[in-house]
């Protein structure tokens, strides 16, 4: 697999870092893919996922969002939306410079963003969302002692995974008037929902709720034994041969 470092303008006109994954060989179709909240393009999982796409002859394109990684930005004037919005400029590089994506992934946050930018992309033929909330309101348990000191103070400083982030409330206002039950239910595209009973951040039950607002044609992947970050490195290759196998039907 070869990596190419790229970098393309956001939705807010900053400079975000990206790479995309070729196969070795011909390339069947592209994929474009949604890291997860406060993670990056770079978590081990995500590179896993994707060279075993690209064994299959998938190439991915994934990035960091505004202010995450090794984009510029700052995370804190960020919200759902504008992620949202990340995308649909990826997927608008993509179209333009090399090919325009059919497959769409997100893990985590990053799965429920997928769910609502996949209706602003008309190339996409298959959604695949991992460890995926049903809600992006979900988020807030992350951070759910601070609420009342963002609510009263218009932002504070919350650590996420050993991290410090300034939460604002306008990030707060965006998730909760965000709702997703219409854009699953009119997807429009193929969608696999790969989900662990054991997430013990995302829960089993957004999963289900994904599947039930969904149409057909749709299907889910239980991850057995894996944690909601993918720290295991079989789940990951799992996951990527799974879905490029199954996406192969629809592109």
């Amino acid at each position: 697999m070869e990596s190419k470092k790229i970098e393309f303008t956001g939705s807010t006109g900053e400079s975000l870092s990206a790479k995309i994954d070729l196969p070795d060989g011909d390339t069947k179709a592209c994929a474009l893919f949604a890291h997860c909240f406060t993670c990056s393009k770079d978590l081990k999982a995500v590179g896993n996922i994707t060279k075993a796409l690209a064994g299959i002859g998938i190439a991915t394109f994934r990035f960091d969002f505004t202010g995450l990684g090794q984009s510029e930005g700052d995370f804190a004037d960020t919200n759902f939306s504008s992620n949202v919005d990340d995308l649909v400029k990826a997927y608008e590089y993509m179209d333009k410079e090399f090919s325009a994506p059919s497959i769409l992934i997100g893990h985590s946050l990053g799965g429920a963003a997928v769910l609502q930018a996949s209706h602003k992309m008309e190339a996409i033929k298959a959604v695949a969302t991992i460890a995926a909330p049903a809600e992006p309101a979900h988020v807030k348990e992350n951070f759910e002692m601070s609420l009342d000191e963002i609510n009263e103070k218009g932002e504070a400083k919350v650590s996420l995974a050993g991290r410090p982030f300034t939460i604002k409330k306008q990030f707060i206002d965006d998730l909760e008037e965000t709702r997703m039950k219409k854009f699953i239910h009119n997807l429009g595209k193929a969608l696999i929902v790969f989900h662990s009973p054991i997430d013990n951040t995302v829960g089993i039950d957004n999963a289900s709720k994904i599947f039930i607002a969904a149409k057909h044609p749709k299907s889910f992947i239980s991850l057995d034994k894996a944690d909601h970050l993918l720290s295991e490195k079989e789940d990951s290759l799992y996951i990527g041969k799974v879905l490029g196998t199954w996406a192969e039907k629809y592109i």
